[in-house]
């Protein structure tokens, strides 16, 4: 081969290395704008995530935690011979999945807050206390008549006569007092069991007393829920829908986790259905189903579904 045909073979060889070298920048610099746009759009939706767990799952002290996620499914391996995607392609692929997820997630979270902040208001309202007539005066400005008498009468009652009731009041405290506290070295547990049997024996008073006191000792313990379940239904046996709603409700709110939780919920639901408060108690059954929708006892889906028609939801 002569020297000017090599010339010219290596004159051409050089001229392609050159113009390819524009497009390999160019290719270069595509990807790197496709790195950075697919961060900003990670970071963006890792904020959003963490938005949304605050309000999905927080704890008293502020932090957040971290839904139940099952096993990832293993995504299937591309057949030999078929055509691959860039792997920014595959991340901007996933990352919109992500995105149109989180859109749908947000969108839940704001309705199901809605629908609670709902029921929230409907019990404020109804366990608020009633406004004073406008016919008494809030505060009284004493008058010369009604200063003390110089010479005041006073009735003593007669000691021969006993107080009303006074037999059956004695009677009723030896049965309170023949119904056996439990000792099985779980004070927690010991405190809730004694309120138990004594709503068991239908002692509805004392056992309101005796659920109280374990929660204010025991608030933490995680027999807290069953306590305040139990009590909130010691307060519906003793003809006390109004208060029975307020505590069921209180057991749910502050104990979402709780195993009494869903039972407390449909309790409420019940509570208000004897107040005549049938939307609300719709509003119940509805969050109810919402929250607990695979985790409820067959016998609180049941209760549920008696309610609802007792509650005439939907119709």
């Amino acid at each position: 081969m002569s020297a000017k045909l090599r010339r010219s073979g290596l004159f051409r060889t050089a001229l392609l290395i050159g113009a390819s070298l524009p497009l390999l920048w160019t290719a270069a610099a595509s990807a790197q704008s496709q790195d950075r746009t697919v961060e900003g759009r990670v970071g963006k939706l890792e904020q959003e995530m963490r938005a949304v767990q605050r309000r999905v799952f927080p704890t008293a002290g502020g932090q957040v935690l971290a839904p139940e996620v099952g096993p990832t499914t293993p995504t299937p391996g591309v057949a030999a011979g078929a055509p691959a995607t860039s792997p920014v392609a595959d991340l901007e692929a996933r990352v919109s999945a992500i995105e149109s997820q989180l859109a749908r997630l947000t969108g839940q979270v704001e309705e199901n807050g809605n629908r609670l902040k709902q029921l929230e208001d409907k019990v404020a309202e109804m366990t608020a206390p009633p406004p004073l007539p406008a016919s008494i005066p809030t505060t009284a400005t004493p008058t010369p008549a009604a200063a003390a008498p110089s010479r005041p009468t006073v009735t003593a009652p007669a000691r021969s006569a006993p107080a009303p009731g006074g037999a059956s009041l004695v009677a009723r405290n030896e049965q309170v007092a023949a119904v056996e506290r439990p000792s099985t070295g779980n004070a927690a547990l010991d405190n809730y069991t004694y309120g138990f049997r004594l709503w068991t024996a239908k002692f509805y008073p004392e056992a309101q007393t005796q659920l109280q006191a374990t929660l204010d000792k025991y608030g933490n313990d995680p027999v807290a829920s069953r306590a305040q379940n139990l009590l909130g239904r010691a307060y519906l046996d003793d003809n006390k829908p109004s208060m029975a709603a307020k505590v069921l409700y209180e057991n749910y709110r502050t104990r979402p986790k709780g195993d009494r939780a869903a039972e407390s919920l449909a309790w409420v639901g019940e509570s208000l259905i004897q107040l005549n408060r049938l939307k609300e108690a719709c509003l119940a059954y509805d969050e109810l189903g919402d929250v607990f929708a695979g985790s409820m006892p067959a016998s609180v889906r049941d209760m549920m579904a008696k309610g609802r028609v007792r509650a005439k939801c939907g119709a």
